[in-house]
């Protein structure tokens, strides 16, 4: 009977279509170049990548943070760049994954700007205290015993901003670079007086820097440029770029002749090179 009675209200309604799934979701690009103009398909991974045209005689490949960079001369073909791209495949994945961790390490390691919150100075924390009532907007830098004995008398020290607590992080950041600045400066000029004699040499001004990938560079009419971020490393990193860039006004290039001249000065500057190199530091802005 069920089947009898199924068989005929079969008959009166409407034939369904067959249920079609919906399309699978295209994989998402872990690796795309905000301002990509082409994609590859790299060992099966997508890949979205800036190309442009330069002048260069071969083709060029360029992995950074926003991602992969292609460059190659007008005359060469596409079906040249798909070619070099999957040849150089397995390199260009790594570099992106390579790039990828350290700016996910760099983004870990980010100021949260606030009452508290710590950055380096000459090697050590140093804790970032508001104070609106203080008596100066000016920072300064004192010993903070309590905080002392609670790190095991190591020594933490506090800066105080004459910045209330609900004050915006940009603020903060700002006056704390100020302070470093100056402090930079002040630290950067005593050293270079220091040094030198030492040399045998004479600089005659200081400019701080900003620079993303150049700790310090010297002119050859005694002009040294230093960043001011070296103010986050212990003195004896600061003493070697000091040095680095103090020889660099008897020797302009990088010949085993300025090695010699660095070692006089510093002997374990190799150590301290490779401290820099590995260093990271957070992002400022």
């Amino acid at each position: 009977m069920r089947e009898w009675l199924q068989a005929t209200l079969d008959l009166f309604l409407p034939a369904q279509p067959p249920v079609t799934p919906p399309p699978a979701p295209a994989p998402a690009l872990r690796h795309a170049h905000p301002r990509a103009n082409r994609q590859a398909l790299l060992c099966g991974e997508p890949v979205a990548y800036l190309f442009r045209v330069a002048r260069r005689r071969s083709i060029g490949f360029t992995v950074g943070a926003e991602g992969l960079v292609v460059s190659a001369p007008r005359w060469v073909a596409r079906r040249e760049v798909d070619a070099a791209l999957h040849e150089k495949a397995e390199w260009i994945l790594r570099k992106l994954q390579e790039t990828r961790q350290h700016e996910q390490t760099l983004q870990s390691l980010r100021v949260q700007w606030g009452d508290g919150c710590e950055v380096q100075y000459l090697g050590a924390p140093v804790r970032i205290v508001l104070d609106a009532q203080s008596a100066t907007a000016q920072a300064r830098l004192r010993s903070d015993i309590q905080a002392a004995r609670a790190s095991d008398a190591q020594g933490l020290r506090e800066l105080r901003l004459g910045l209330p607590v609900q004050c915006e992080p940009s603020r903060i950041r700002d006056a704390v670079q100020a302070w470093l600045m100056r402090e930079a400066r002040t630290h950067f000029a005593q050293r270079l007086d220091h040094f030198a004699p030492q040399l045998g040499v004479q600089w005659r001004r200081l400019r701080l820097s900003s620079a993303g990938t150049r700790w310090g560079s010297a002119g050859a009419d005694g002009g040294i440029s230093l960043n001011w971020r070296l103010i986050h490393f212990a003195p004896s990193v600061i003493d070697y770029v000091v040095v680095h860039e103090l020889s660099h006004l008897r020797v302009m290039d990088h010949s085993p002749r300025f090695w010699d001249t660095v070692g006089q000065v510093l002997p374990d500057y190799r150590q301290q090179r490779e401290v820099l190199k590995s260093a990271l530091l957070p992002p400022w802005q």
